[in-house]
């Protein structure tokens, strides 16, 4: 089992650079509710129906977890440690179910890679050059 940052699953969707190294991992994978919210927001950002995006999730068996106080208490506890990355409350959401799960996480966000002290492995989906 891996856990998909929102970076992850578009990438898998949409065909995008590193989709393959999802495509592996896709039907073994969670994703927060978070995420999935941010995703989600991409599709109605760039004006495709959403619908079509929970169709896609539906032909997966990518769980799918709700964001709980015990997620919300850990991404808070991560923003000092995250703060000078830039890490949203998403990415934060994100670790906190890899931490809760004792899982990996699957990202394409590079800084990620240089997060210390937060005890998540983390697999980049883009291989840097």
């Amino acid at each position: 089992m891996i856990v998909l940052d929102a970076s992850a699953l578009p990438a898998y969707l949409f065909r995008e650079t590193g989709h393959r190294s999802v495509e592996k991992y896709v039907e073994s994978a969670c994703i927060s509710t978070v995420n999935l919210s941010e995703v989600a927001g991409r599709f109605i950002r760039d004006g495709i129906d959403v619908g079509l995006f929970i169709q896609e999730i539906q032909k997966t068996s990518i769980e799918i977890v709700p964001f709980t106080q015990a997620h919300a208490l850990y991404a808070a506890k991560l923003i000092p440690q995250t703060q000078r990355y830039g890490l949203s409350l998403g990415d934060r959401a994100c670790l906190a179910l890899a931490k809760e799960r004792q899982l990996s996480v699957l990202t394409a966000d590079t800084v990620w890679s240089d997060l210390a002290d937060i005890n998540v492995d983390v697999i980049q989906i883009r291989k840097s050059v």
